[in-house]
């Protein structure tokens, strides 16, 4: 992958976060690329219980101060960075008061789902894209981790279509077992559309459900990774009958030539 700009947009990644099946991969794929050569960067959401101070967050005032539309509403985007100890990774957080200060991720104490997830993912795909569009750095990839990453393809082929910038940029998206339980806000969909983005392509949003939500990313990316050693029926059979090129779960132990294989042959090709 020597060479190759492959842009890792994650829901949660460890060091930052705990360890579970998503920040685990949104770590060890990255770091894999980099060390085969390839030019990456990570963007993640800065929760409020991201440690700013461990792992020594600091803001890029020239990326932040950009205000984005959500639902209608200004809401100010504030960019910090960090670099992953001896990896010479940087990993970008996109951060909002009003999204991310709470100290926990997706839920409150209660485990019940936080009411504005739904907000808080438009903020974060759109977020991402005007941080790499200030930048100027053009992904060969984006590969898409966790569910709170999920509407970045979604916005990627409706909202940001006609950017000449990412006109030969290609999506990928990891399918996990572990979302969350229930569905995001039932206004989701219509929130969406606010953007432009036609109904009939986002139908799935109208019941914001985990699987739901993952087949709307699934239908607007170019290649899936299944991620997990067993996900749900229906997102399996949604998977296939979309024929979109497809990596099967892989170990860790033999995912790096899996991976790199996927990538070069059957993205890029």
């Amino acid at each position: 992958m020597e060479d190759k700009r492959i842009l890792y947009v994650s829901s949660e990644v460890v060091p930052y976060l705990p360890e579970n099946e998503v920040s685990l991969m949104s770590y060890d794929v990255p770091k894999m690329i980099n060390d085969q050569g390839g030019q990456i960067r990570i963007f993640m959401p800065r929760y409020g219980n991201v440690n700013e101070r461990r792992h020594q967050l600091h803001e890029v005032i020239r990326l932040s101060g950009m205000n984005l539309v959500v639902n209608d509403v200004d809401m100010p985007l504030i960019i910090k960075v960090a670099s992953i100890p001896k990896e010479r990774i940087q990993v970008y957080f996109i951060d909002n008061d009003e999204y991310f200060k709470r100290k926990a991720t997706f839920t409150d104490e209660e485990g019940v789902l936080f009411p504005d997830n739904d907000e808080r993912a438009i903020f974060f795909a759109k977020g991402v894209v005007e941080t790499v569009k200030k930048l100027n750095w053009v992904p060969d990839i984006i590969h898409v981790q966790g569910w709170m990453a999920s509407l970045l393809p979604i916005y990627m082929k409706h909202y940001y279509k006609n950017d000449a910038l990412f006109a030969d940029t290609k999506i990928v998206t990891s399918i996990f077992s572990n979302g969350f339980e229930g569905s995001l806000d039932s206004e989701m969909g219509k929130k969406v559309q606010f953007d432009g983005v036609p109904h009939e392509a986002i139908a799935e949003l109208d019941n914001p459900t985990y699987e739901n939500v993952m087949m709307a990313a699934v239908k607007h990316s170019d290649g899936v990774v299944v991620a997990s050693e067993v996900i749900s029926p229906t997102l399996t059979k949604f998977i296939e009958a979309s024929k979109k090129p497809l990596l099967p779960f892989t170990p860790k132990d033999t995912f790096a030539e899996a991976y790199t294989n996927f990538y070069k042959n059957q993205i890029l090709g």
